[in-house]
């Protein structure tokens, strides 16, 4: 990621065959990542695997509304950006919340579904960082989706940590701390595009 591309006077708005063709092949991916990680999140009763699911909801959700605006103003642009920073961090917001009630319940999650379900996330995540890797520069609508493809990897590393502890140390509390760590880096990721966005949309009122 590149620290300078919000400074940038001419940003890739992602107007290209190449990008939109990038794009359907890891909103594919997501979707049926999401669907088999949620559901092995609520078998194993783990909170990092379920926080893992959204994340890809997030990505899901995110290409598909960064394709629907591609070629468009940018004010258009930089307002779906605002509306994807928002969910982003609505999503942070609710994998606290869910972490914390499982803190009261302290259920120890099962680590061998987690491991094995992490590296399959794990594996989908780097071919969606692969595809999208020439991409991860340009404007708030294009950089929302290489931060989301970015918080994927990082996630699912995080799972695999947290399968370890849990399975070393017997106990729910490695899982709940990686959940909340993901939580948290969906709040920094949104209020980075949250301040792109709004950077450039302010751009076209000046």
């Amino acid at each position: 990621m590149s620290g300078g591309c919000c400074h940038n006077d001419h940003k890739f708005d992602g107007t290209t065959p190449e990008f939109r063709r990038a794009l359907w092949a890891v909103i594919a991916i997501n979707g049926f990542m999401f669907a088999l990680e949620m559901a092995a999140g609520a078998l194993a009763g783990s909170q990092a695997l379920q926080a893992d699911a959204l994340d890809f909801l997030g990505d899901t959700l995110t290409y598909g509304i960064s394709l629907a605006v591609l070629g468009m103003s940018v004010k258009v642009r930089s307002t779906a950006a605002l509306f994807k920073g928002g969910s982003l961090a609505l999503m942070g917001l609710w994998v606290f919340g869910s972490t914390a009630y499982q803190v009261l319940v302290l259920g120890v999650p099962n680590a061998p579904i987690m491991g094995g379900i992490g590296l399959m996330a794990l594996a989908a995540n780097m071919l969606s960082v692969l595809i999208l890797m020439r991409y991860k520069d340009g404007d708030a609508n294009v950089r929302s989706v290489w931060l989301c493809s970015r918080n994927d990897a990082i996630g699912n590393v995080a799972v695999m940590l947290a399968a370890g502890g849990v399975y070393i140390t017997g106990t729910a509390w490695p899982d709940l701390i990686v959940a909340g760590i993901m939580a948290g880096l969906f709040l920094w990721s949104a209020i980075q595009i949250l301040s792109q966005a709004l950077h450039e949309y302010r751009g076209m009122e000046a």
